[in-house]
């Protein structure tokens, strides 16, 4: 593999896909051109710094743009809690952002009950440069500090703003599985 060092153009053998051109390097981030999506996540993947409270799986190991992250937080309203999250990565990546939905029930205010997840880098804030590693990182943040300011589930946002207490109840009691007000949530503790 040869890198041009006047125009930043990476050109090489990869694999069995053959001779890539994956255009001009822009801070890190391959230019709109010809290029191996399969590669970029795969650098992703193997420069992934997880948290102790998290965990990454692949159903088929050769697919890497389908995967589940788990997370169990350590700490805050959520502790001893598990948490399974789906990626999905589209061939716009990095581009645009992969599609992430909780596939634990969750009460949550940045979390609505359809496994919606209400993270600004998963929408507008989304730049390339951006990566797996910084999902994760704002994925396990939500659940340290939620934010009752971007709701997704307005009920427990409300909750949490006007009596935490009662807030810190309803994730105990959803956690162990029970009811808040008509709605059955599983049991999620690890």
């Amino acid at each position: 593999m040869a890198r041009d060092p006047g125009f930043g153009v990476v050109r090489g053998s990869w694999g069995p896909h053959g001779s890539r051109d994956i255009g001009e390097l822009v801070g890190g981030v391959p230019a709109v051109g010809l290029w191996d999506l399969g590669l970029w996540i795969q650098k992703n993947i193997n420069e992934l710094n997880l948290p102790k409270t998290c965990d990454i799986s692949f159903s088929d190991p050769d697919d890497l743009l389908n995967f589940k992250l788990v997370i169990c937080p350590d700490e805050g309203f959520y502790k001893s809690g598990k948490f399974v999250f789906s990626f999905k990565v589209g061939q716009g990546y990095p581009h645009d952002p992969p599609k992430v939905k909780c596939e634990t029930m969750v009460y949550h205010p940045n979390i609505d009950l359809e496994g919606n997840v209400c993270l600004n880098i998963l929408r507008e804030d989304w730049k390339p440069v951006l990566t797996i590693n910084s999902i994760i990182y704002g994925l396990q943040y939500l659940f340290l500090e939620p934010n009752p300011e971007d709701p997704l589930n307005k009920e427990a946002a409300e909750v949490l703003q006007n009596n935490r207490r009662l807030f810190e109840q309803n994730v105990q009691r959803s956690m162990r599985g029970g009811y808040i007000g008509s709605t059955y949530f599983e049991r999620c503790l690890k």
